[in-house]
């Protein structure tokens, strides 16, 4: 069947390369309206319980990760020169399209009774500033505790700026520029006064990361194409054999990104990988194709022969080595994440589309070129592998027992790192520790105890409920128990906003910034009642916020440290527990959400997914070598290779002391999928060449050095394609270079010295 097609390729071969062209031209079309996604991407479903009640908050409430925040510490921003500088920063962030309200020290207020006997705000400091007037009014504001660990930390002198962001910008290309506008006004700030500023919150973190994945896509694409380039000029000795190699790999990178539109889908920090990925999975096949095509040539000097049967050995083989490949990342497209599912769907056609496209264009295009050179047939006798080569057929047959001595070793040193494995991940995770973004986080965990947004939510289950008697003196009890937690910082709720009240009743005594009677609370209430309240209406505006409008549901907003999520569920269960010793879950319902609550419900997710996707993997190609091969012995052959080096790489991770994550559990299914193709071609060399053969140890010794060569040299191309990822800022892509480089050359070896141990150990 495959001599007939590739019989056919050779007839039809102007027709066939007319066909791909204009296909190729119609995708580069569709591959042109690529966009990157500016979503925060979704890791869990929507029909989660967790991700539910997250959506019930922001219909609510609000988005909660909108929030960006500016730090400073100093002990001199009341000097004249200083808060001049830092107000007009505040007054220019303002102007920003996009930025819909900034809180700064010149914003802040107080609360004075007016002549009617309402509550009224009073800006702190004057518009005009003197030297005088500073000192008085930073004395009012220094009495104000509200503020204390929300804008100021006393004890340090550090100071927060915030920004609120429109959430339609934060989903567009605009937010690029907005975040750009705070970050040059913030550098102004920096260098009037001389006072550095830290910078972080959701929309930075998350704005500067994607920026950085349009960054990264192209730097990998073009990294992985130039070292394809150099790789096949170094192992053919041939210009128009690269083009022709590189040839089909843009096409499949072309395929790739247009089959992403055609999908519906963008680019997330995932799929950017994938065009890279369908270089150095291509690649091989091409070297596999013309290394056959070569030797065919060598031994019979006819091209069109050699062409046919090139297509004819090497068809299924490929055919078998992209599934595998294709499985190994289609499978995630099974999970219910919506970033795994686009992922394994664009990852698993495109591996596909690039067999195809290699099965027509190399051949066609062979067809017209003059048979290879001597040059371009030196590789076929590298010394270098064939004395490694030498080496590998001696230890097959003469230390067998060895052999499976230092495999059983290898595994054993394995599965004692594997014991040390932990499952980790933290919202910045994949950033580098010295990166800006991880170090001006880490200021504000150090000094205002984090900022990562956790939000509870208080159900009474009736409109009006938050008027019964004592609820917000509950809430002001659950807030303060929160507050001496370590990972967080003094929540904001109504509670805090009816002790500013008090405190603005009693005169400003700061004495006096404690929860206040019912009776005080109940008016409070009763002005919030609709959003068109009177007397104390700027004060109602900002605890507006912190209820709905039936006075149902109230908030208690929390800003914490990145824990990570090892140590946010025990954060979790210790504030439920709190809460349901406080409210009667009979009559009230509390939910913890926000974005850290759907982080951890996402990573947990994901890493159940991608084990899920290992195991749905490893079954599918399993199935895949049995019916190739048809024999139980040659299956259990076959996996055996494949599993060490996953083993090994997870043992190295336990070790290295690399947790499993998202990013890093992606590697075993990546690595299985590609690693499995070694297998395979060198197995079916084996099926082929047996009836030449007159035993199992001939035909092994053959197969070694037929296939051995081709195998390394696409080792070396995925290994070095996968380095790659090594040059990339985050920690997750960095990560899958050195891992799957890792799991492949251990590939490598377990194929070409374990594989024909194991078959010599159960041949007939």
């Amino acid at each position: 069947m495959w001599k007939k097609l590739g019989e056919f390729v050779i007839k039809y071969r102007v027709l066939l390369l007319v066909f791909l062209f204009a296909a190729t031209g119609i995708m580069g079309y569709y591959a042109s309206q690529v966009k990157l996604s500016y979503e925060f991407s979704k890791a869990i479903p929507t029909n989660n319980p967790k991700y539910r009640d997250y959506l019930s908050f922001r219909s609510t409430f609000g988005d909660d990760g909108n929030l960006m925040v500016i730090g400073i510490q100093t002990n001199d921003i009341f000097s004249l020169k200083n808060f001049t500088a830092y107000r007009i920063l505040e007054q220019d962030l303002k102007k920003i399209k996009g930025v819909e309200e900034v809180m700064g020290l010149s914003s802040t207020v107080s609360l004075i009774q007016d002549s009617t006997g309402n509550m009224v705000p009073k800006k702190i400091f004057d518009s005009i500033i003197t030297p005088a007037g500073l000192d008085s009014s930073r004395i009012v504001f220094e009495s104000l505790p509200f503020y204390h660990h929300l804008m100021v930390n006393p004890s340090n002198h550090s100071y927060i700026m915030a920004l609120r962001i429109n959430k339609d910008i934060l989903t567009s290309p605009a937010r690029t520029k907005v975040i750009a506008q705070v970050t040059e006004n913030t550098e102004l700030f920096e260098s009037k006064t001389g006072i550095e500023a830290k910078l972080s919150g959701l929309p930075l973190i998350r704005t500067i990361v994607a920026d950085r994945i349009k960054g990264e896509m192209k730097l990998f694409l073009l990294g992985s194409l130039v070292l394809s380039i150099l790789t096949l000029l170094l192992f053919f000795r041939s210009f128009s054999t690269m083009l022709l190699s590189i040839t089909v790999v843009i096409f499949g990178v072309i395929w790739t990104l247009g089959l992403i539109v055609l999908c519906g889908y963008k680019i997330t920090l995932l799929t950017a990988l994938i065009p890279s990925l369908v270089v150095v999975i291509g690649i091989p096949n091409c070297i596999y194709f013309l290394n056959k095509y070569h030797s065919n040539y060598v031994a019979t000097g006819n091209k069109v022969a050699s062409i046919v049967d090139m297509v004819g050995k090497m068809g299924v083989v490929t055919l078998f080595c992209n599934i595998s490949a294709a499985i190994g990342f289609a499978v995630f497209a099974l999970t219910k994440s919506a970033i795994l599912k686009e992922f394994g769907v664009v990852a698993g056609l495109g591996i596909m589309t690039i067999f195809i496209i290699s099965l027509i264009l190399l051949p066609a295009v062979l067809s017209f070129l003059p048979p290879p050179q001597k040059a371009q047939l030196k590789y076929l006798n590298n010394r270098w592998i064939t004395s490694f080569l030498v080496r590998a057929d001696h230890w097959v047959f003469n230390h067998k027992k060895y052999v499976i001595g230092i495999t059983v070793l290898a595994v054993i040193i394995s599965i004692g790192g594997i014991s040390r494995l932990k499952t980790v991940g933290f919202i910045v995770d994949d950033i580098p520790k010295t990166d800006k973004i991880y170090t001006d986080l880490k200021f504000f965990e150090t000094n205002f105890k984090g900022v990562m947004p956790l939000e509870i939510v208080i159900d009474t289950k009736k409109p009006n409920g938050l008027r019964k008697p004592g609820v917000f003196e509950r809430v002001d009890t659950l807030s303060d128990f929160i507050s001496h937690l370590p990972e967080t910082n003094r929540p904001m709720s109504l509670a805090e906003g009816f002790r500013f009240f008090y405190q603005g009743f009693s005169g400003g005594d700061s004495a006096a910034y404690i929860f206040p009677n019912e009776k005080i609370v109940e008016e409070l209430l009763r002005k919030m009642k609709t959003k068109s309240a009177t007397g104390a209406s700027g004060i109602t505006k900002m605890l507006m916020a912190f209820m709905d409008s039936s006075h149902q549901r109230t908030r208690i907003s929390v800003g914490m440290q990145d824990v990570g999520t090892e140590r946010l569920p025990l954060i979790l269960d210790t504030i439920q527990k709190k809460a349901e010793t406080l409210f009667d879950t009979s009559r009230y319902k509390v939910t913890l959400t926000g974005a850290s609550i759907t982080f951890l419900e996402g990573s947990r997710f994901i890493i159940k997914g991608l084990k899920e996707s290992i195991l749905w993997a490893f079954l599918l190609i399993a199935l895949c070598m049995l019916y190739l091969f048809k024999s139980w012995r040659i299956l259990l052959c076959s996996l055996i290779p494949n599993i060490i080096p996953l083993l090994v790489t997870a043992g190295i991770m336990g070790w290295a002391g690399v947790p499993l994550k998202p990013s890093t559990v992606l590697v075993f299914s990546v690595a299985l999928g590609i690693a499995v193709d070694i297998t395979i071609r060198f197995l079916v060399n084996y099926r082929q060449q047996l009836p030449n053969y007159p035993d199992v140890q001939t035909t092994v010794n053959a197969t070694i050095y037929q296939t051995g060569l081709s195998i390394i040299y696409t080792s070396l191309v995925l290994i070095a394609g996968f380095v790659i990822f090594c040059l990339s800022s985050f920690g997750g892509t960095f990560a899958l270079g050195w891992l799957t480089s890792i799991t492949l050359l251990v590939a490598t070896l377990t194929n070409i010295i374990l594989l024909p141990v194991l078959i010599l150990m159960i041949r007939k």
